[in-house]
Order: structure tokens, then sequence, then C-alpha cells
């Protein structure tokens, strides 16, 4: 068995892919026609999202994300935390923590999403 996705979601799937491309770097892998899922290409591992207007129409109720309470986190490491949120800024993502030094050697940095999810930016845990 091998983790294949993560699936968040927004209500607008073509808006969060490129929003995704211009504030993060990453590239549509796949949006389907009906526009109501699709998934950008980070590897083996694909984060993609789905309109809530489908999860509507299937019987689901998904909660609204809340950047200062979140239940989880999508995290983008980079050697360049800064220049990596300055960008995110620029597309439209939120700040909700400026870059930090961590004990463990690591510098994160928070900013939400166009939808409102959580996403850290951070350089590799030092080790």
């Amino acid at each position: 068995m091998r983790f294949r996705y993560t699936i968040l979601y927004v209500e607008n799937v073509a808006e969060t892919l490129e929003f995704y491309e211009h504030a993060f770097g990453l590239k549509t892998a796949f949006l389907h026609e009906g526009g109501d899922y699709g998934e950008l290409g980070t590897g083996a591992t694909a984060l993609a999202f789905c309109s809530l207007s489908l999860l509507r129409r299937i019987g689901k109720t998904p909660a609204a994300p809340e950047p200062h309470r979140p239940c989880f986190e999508i995290a983008f490491e980079t050697e360049d935390v800064a220049g990596a949120m300055e960008k995110a800024v620029a597309a439209g993502a939120t700040v909700v923590q400026e870059a930090e030094e961590m004990a463990w050697g690591q510098t994160t940095a928070y900013v939400s999403d166009m939808n409102g999810f959580l996403v850290e930016i951070c350089t590799p845990v030092a080790t």
C-alpha cells in the first residue's frame, strides 16, 4: 500500500490550483473536465482538491478550515523560507506567523491559502 494523495475541499478547484502554482511554484498535474477535482504534481504523493459542491452533492458536509485553529497543515520545504513566504503573500496568501528559528534547527513560517488552509513553509530539519 502507498500514500497516494491528500484532498482538500475548496469552493473553486481551478482557482485553487492557479493559486498554488503562483504561490508555491507547483504545477497542475490534472484538472477534471467538470472542474470538481484537480491535482498538483508534488512528487510521489499528490496534493488534490475537490469542490465543496461535489461533496455536498454526494451527501457530505465538510467544515470550513480555520487557520488559527487548524486540525492539520500542509508543509513545503525550501532553503529560502523568507523568499518563499514573500512569493506566497504576493500571490494572495495571508501571513499567520513570520519566519522563526526552532529549537530543533529548522526555520518555519506559516501562511493561510486562499481557502483558509494552514501552510507551513520550512527549511529541512537539521540533522
